[in-house]
């Protein structure tokens, strides 16, 4: 069932709260990549420019729940939420619960904005207790959850808190698109819908791979995990990594696709190194079978041309996972030429949905982001999106 968004709901002179995904890279104060920022503006926006007050509240990292701590600090993300604006953003307190963070809200104007300092900072966020969740539902006539990337937990601030708002609660522009996409679009998808899949372990994938074989056309299979599906099917993979307790798990994957007369593709050469290193131990591309000793750190030329002849024709993908060590320049080139062919393939007309996370990260590296169709936010929650879950968080908005 949709659910209604912010664009939607009647904000002008009310206090909305919002529950948005800051959760981004900070070093020595300085924000590494503020995409996830970006993202909420236009949620943000909708609420201000219609003169409602956008009270936002977010978690970042991994404190330990005891009260404040300035590495965790979402002070850097107001500021340049602030720049990005172009308008002051309210950081009223080192607690996003004490009298000052009450005040600021008390004081607000219409199309004014705070930013709350990280719920994790208070254990009853991640417990998702409802005494630390009705004081944050005290602070909003209405609810927004704009938080994609943490949508598949069940946090205080995205289950408790929009079961205790007394008013609409209802989904940010964000949140709606990861869902159109991830959900809607997936679940009866333009053929042929090809699945690229890559990383480091079949173990992550496969609840996604059992939910999407039966739609798909053809699935790519590329970085580590692709070891385990070749040493699953008796090639010799060096010393690449391979899932040993997961062999079972490819080799049913293989039977599933020919099963549902889904093509599976493997990579057919491999760019290897004696070491798990940028600069270190000797390079070699290998045929098929990778020598004893060398470990595959990316896909070979050979098997780029492949894939990309596979995604060329394509009327959908969706992309989750990398296809080599992509970080480092000797073994970037298969994931770049997968992320060129689906870009190329978008510019004909292709759906093309990268799941978050590293595939996200390669991409915006690459400078490729805005040739696709969608970029996710959240990393594991769009992998659990692909493997068709529910998310209580979204089941509990209001239905348009």
């Amino acid at each position: 069932m949709p659910k209604k968004t912010i664009a939607q709901t009647e904000v002008a002179g009310k206090r909305v709260l919002t529950r948005v995904d800051f959760n981004v890279p900070i070093e020595n104060g300085i924000i590494e990549d503020d995409r996830r920022i970006k993202a909420a503006i236009p949620t943000i926006k909708s609420i201000t420019d219609r003169g409602g007050k956008a009270i936002l509240c977010s978690h970042l990292g991994r404190p330990e729940g005891t009260g404040f701590d300035a590495e965790s600090s979402l002070e850097p993300c107001a500021k340049r939420l602030s720049e990005l604006l172009g308008k002051p953003v309210s950081f009223p307190s080192r607690d996003c619960t004490d009298a000052a963070a009450a005040a600021a809200i008390a004081g607000m104007k219409n199309g004014d904005v705070v930013l709350l300092e990280n719920l994790r900072h208070h254990k009853g966020e991640k417990k998702g207790d409802s005494a630390f969740a009705s004081k944050l539902a005290a602070y909003g006539d209405v609810y927004v959850n704009d938080a994609f990337g943490t949508s598949h937990r069940p946090d205080a601030s995205m289950v408790a808190v929009a079961k205790a708002v007394n008013g609409p609660k209802v989904s940010g522009l964000l949140l709606e698109k990861e869902i159109k996409y991830l959900s809607e679009t997936l679940a009866n998808p333009a053929k042929p819908f090809v699945v690229v899949l890559g990383g480091a372990k079949v173990s992550d994938k496969m609840a996604a791979i059992e939910h999407l074989l039966p739609k798909c056309s053809a699935i790519v299979v590329g970085g580590a995990m692709a070891y385990t599906f070749l040493a699953a099917m008796g090639r010799k993979v060096g010393s690449s990594r391979v899932e040993a307790d997961r062999l079972a798990d490819a080799k049913r994957a293989i039977d599933l696709a020919a099963n549902f007369k889904c093509s599976l593709h493997l990579p057919v050469d491999h760019t290897c190194s004696t070491k798990f290193s940028e600069n270190d131990g000797d390079i070699e591309v290998f045929d098929n079978d990778i020598k004893e000793g060398f470990m595959g750190l990316d896909i070979g030329p050979k098997t780029q041309a492949k894939f990309g002849m596979v995604l060329a024709s394509a009327k959908t993908v969706v992309w989750n996972g990398p296809m080599g060590v992509f970080e480092w320049a000797p073994f970037a080139a298969g994931t770049r030429a997968i992320a060129k062919a689906i870009a190329e393939a978008s510019g004909k007309g292709c759906i093309s949905i990268v799941g978050g996370g590293d595939s996200a990260a390669a991409v915006e590296k690459f400078g490729l982001a805005d040739k696709f169709t969608h970029v996710s936010t959240g990393g594991g929650a769009s992998l659990e999106m692909l493997e068709g879950k529910k998310f209580e968080s979204v089941d509990l908005l209001d239905n348009a």
